[in-house]
């Protein structure tokens, strides 16, 4: 097969083209299926940018569900140390600004 980018031979099973590192076999993230071209998928019709673009916005939401966990358990961790230092005003403060957010 020749490379549509720089016109050098490839063999018919490589991935990329060995001169200019161009992709020449795409993989459909849905299906799975392989093909020489881009964009969409011959056998299943997806989008690939559009099925990627949803899968990073799961993601992202998912990553910021375990952020905003994390900071919580954080706070807490620190109130519940300077316990005895601020006789628990942080504690109680974290506390009530909880119950307004409620």
């Amino acid at each position: 097969m020749q490379c549509p980018k720089c016109k050098s031979e490839a063999s018919d099973a490589a991935r990329f083209c060995p001169r200019c590192h161009t992709t020449l076999l795409f993989e459909c993230p849905a299906c799975h299926s392989q093909q020489r071209h881009g964009g969409t998928c011959d056998k299943c019709g997806v989008d690939f940018m559009k099925y990627l673009s949803a899968i990073v916005e799961v993601k992202k939401a998912e990553s910021e569900v375990t952020h905003s966990k994390s900071i919580r358990r954080s706070s807490f961790i620190r109130n519940l140390l300077l316990l005895p230092f601020d006789m628990g005003w942080s504690f109680f403060k974290d506390l009530r600004s909880g119950m307004r957010k409620s």
